[in-house]
């Protein structure tokens, strides 16, 4: 038993939705909203019979009307029916009194409905709700600001006939010239739009991309120049010196300028040995 609040469609995809399934008389969705045929046939968009209005609230644009010219009878309406034919409350527009009628029918007949001269720009938004206790009729210019058009009790079959109740958007004439009444925005404001296209596409220009070379090279490397290292040579002696001498003189001739040690004056021709140990 869905409620009506969650029914939402902007018929932006030009195919109609499943939750219309009892759509009827050659409606279409087109330009992306719900067309409705207003000719001599019956003509809406109707959902199942397994929706409820209690508790609910719905709203929608109306996008076009039909005209009267030719008939005595041309009407549009948004309607929500209950398992009981002729009972069914909503909005009814008649383009040949251009007075849009806020009505809860039985038998298809309201006495007391509520007629509203009709405002292109005034009521081209409609909401009904329900809280609980009343129904409210409302219109607005931008489906933002709203203003309430009639308010009555609740009547037993909402509340009674839960997941029974029937939504329909609907058009009809009695003589004249066809054409045809189009719903927009149901339950939303996001008019998105959803476009299938074929495209054919040209390149106009080309991208140059400059390479970056990288280079791996083999190299023969040949050593020009040496080192040569000099040696710093540190020496540390101890040494304990036990020496001895004897003294000889030997005769090498008469250049040599010796010492005379055994006598302490110079000599001539003598040479000082003196061994080690």
């Amino acid at each position: 038993m869905p409620s009506l609040s969650t029914l939402i469609d902007n018929f932006n995809d030009n195919v109609i939705g499943p939750n219309w399934g009892n759509s009827y008389g050659g409606v279409t969705e087109t330009g992306g909203r719900a067309r409705i045929p207003c000719g001599l046939g019956y003509a809406g968009y109707q959902t199942a019979y397994s929706w409820t209005l209690a508790g609910a609230t719905i709203y929608v644009q109306l996008a076009t009307v039909p005209s009267g010219v030719g008939a005595t009878e041309a009407y549009c309406g948004l309607l929500v029916n209950s398992g009981t034919d002729g009972t069914r409350l909503g909005f009814i527009y008649s383009a040949i009194t251009g007075l849009l009628r806020c009505t809860n029918e039985v038998g298809y007949y309201d006495p007391d409905a509520v007629s509203l001269t009709y405002s292109g720009t005034d009521h081209k938004w409609l909401r009904l709700r329900e809280d609980g206790t009343s129904v409210y009729w409302d219109t607005s210019p931008d489906g933002t600001t709203w203003t309430n058009r009639r308010t009555l009790a609740t009547p037993a079959w909402v509340t009674t006939g839960i997941g029974t109740c029937a939504l329909d958007m609907s058009a009809h004439r009695d003589a004249g010239a066809a054409d045809y009444a189009e719903w927009d925005n149901f339950n939303t404001r996001s008019d998105g739009a959803v476009w299938t296209a074929a495209a054919s596409l040209t390149a106009d220009g080309a991208v140059v991309s400059t390479a970056v070379p990288i280079y791996l090279s083999a190299a023969s490397l040949t050593a020009d120049g040496g080192c040569t290292a000099a040696t710093i040579l540190a020496g540390q002696i101890g040494a304990t010196l036990d020496a001895a001498s004897e003294l000889g003189a030997d005769s090498t001739g008469p250049d040599n300028n010796d010492v005379d040690f055994a006598v302490g004056r110079p000599q001539t021709g003598w040479m000082v040995s003196a061994p080690w140990r």
